[in-house]
């Protein structure tokens, strides 16, 4: 494929009691079922993910989308923070308990397989994928039993065992957190770390070299109408619509929104201010930020990027924020206020300012089958994986745990069951 060095790393995804896992070696299920191909609409970090857990157990995969990871133009994924978090997710958090719920198992199943990923293929070695296990510290402004929400948040970190849990006010000092800032409070555990640019381009790699096929093709309309026509184009027996935003139209879902986000990169190499090389996040209480969201998010992106964020913007879909916008202005003071000598950092001479918008749904995260027949009463064979908002790569491997179950249904042209909310 023009523009990708297709490399043959021997590791495959493998459905194992009910959870996407990691393996090494010669995939058992390789090929074994090829003359069932699998259509992706979308080419971010869900779409690519879902094709390689379907091609590893063992179908044929085709990825439309209009765009791909590049350097010259970043989509979505590769503007992502990137950070694994516990959700609710300090950026574009979820708040409905569904999503609540399920995330907490999703989040689990990308936590081992980037930790397993990462040592197999060790990110000091040209393994490319740019997945880096870092302490991530978060930080409150009064102690965390004050804030009820945060405080379970935490429990429910020290009991799933995440590795390098500590709760330790004395975090604040450890890492010469200004007064100004405002903190009292922390904790920290390690934390899987995506290099988004370098990832995005590791992962088309990999599907392209379990022989997924690539059309760069705009697909629009609602399509549920245009089911039959596709299926029937790409030769596929079920469709996966992994499109973020393009829910909104493409599932003719209205409750699909944009959470506008930004990132500052700096240059981290320890000349202008002290090396960071764990994770900075503040977590105040909500009722205290201001028009921006009120996030500080500090996080080594590399050996020698630092992101600074972050804002969320709900409603917000125009991408044309400078580094001279009120917002953005805001969003650098908060973490100049955080990290001593952090005011003379030289920004990124070749991306100082990304931005992007993140697919958020109004009730939860969708990742189900389409609920709605086709006009002659038949059930669809369309499964949806979108509004992981700012979670993608936290939740992506878990969606797509679920996803395999789903396209095993649809083929089946069993009658699909609606996410069943809290209180069923």
């Amino acid at each position: 494929m023009p523009g990708l060095t297709v490399a043959t790393p021997k590791i495959y995804l493998s459905k194992e009691a009910g959870e996407l896992v990691l393996r090494q070696g010669a995939n058992p299920m390789a090929g074994s079922r090829t003359d069932t191909r699998i259509l992706i609409i979308g080419g971010g970090v869900t779409g690519l993910t879902n094709a390689w857990a379907l091609l590893d157990a063992g179908y044929s995969v085709t990825v439309v989308s209009d765009r791909w990871a590049s350097m010259e133009q970043r989509i979505t994924s590769q503007i992502a923070g990137a950070l694994w978090e516990w959700p609710p997710a300090v950026c574009g958090r979820h708040t409905d308990l569904v999503s609540l719920r399920l995330s907490k198992g999703w989040c689990m199943t990308s936590y081992h397989v980037f930790e397993k990923l990462q040592k197999i293929l060790p990110a000091d070695t040209s393994s490319g994928h740019g997945i880096r296990m870092r302490v991530a510290n978060f930080f409150f402004d009064k102690p965390i039993e004050e804030n009820a929400e945060e405080y379970e948040k935490m429990l429910e970190i020290e009991e799933a065992k995440i590795r390098g849990f500590e709760r330790d006010p004395a975090l604040v000092t450890k890492h010469a957190v200004c007064q100004s800032a405002g903190v009292v409070d922390a904790y920290k555990h390690e934390s899987p770390v995506i290099d988004t640019d370098a990832y995005m381009m590791w992962l088309r790699n990999l599907v392209a070299s379990k022989g997924c096929q690539f059309a760069t093709e705009h697909i629009s309309g609602d399509l549920l109408d245009r089911e039959d026509e596709l299926l029937d184009y790409y030769d596929a027996r079920v469709i996966l619509n992994a499109t973020g935003l393009g829910g909104f139209e493409l599932a003719a879902d209205k409750t699909v929104y944009p959470l506008r986000g930004a990132l500052i990169r700096v240059v981290n190499d320890g000349t202008k201010f002290p090396l960071v090389t764990e994770a900075l996040v503040v977590a105040h209480d909500y009722e205290k930020r201001d028009e921006d969201g009120g996030i500080v998010f500090i996080v080594p992106r590399n050996d020698r990027t630092l992101i600074l964020g972050g804002i969320a913007q709900p409603n917000e879909s125009h991408l044309d924020l400078t580094l001279d916008s009120p917002e953005i202005r805001r969003m650098r003071e908060r973490c100049n206020r955080f990290v001593p000598g952090l005011a003379n950092a030289e920004l990124d001479p070749d991306a100082p300012l990304v931005q992007g918008l993140r697919p958020v749904r109004g009730e939860n995260v969708r990742v189900e089958r389409e609920l709605r027949r086709k006009k002659d009463g038949s059930f669809s064979r369309i499964v949806h994986s979108y509004g992981q908002g700012g979670s993608g790569f936290t939740l992506s491997f878990g969606c797509a745990g679920d996803v395999l179950k789903l396209v095993e249904e649809a083929q089946a042209c069993l009658p699909p069951v609606p996410m069943k909310s809290e209180n069923a």
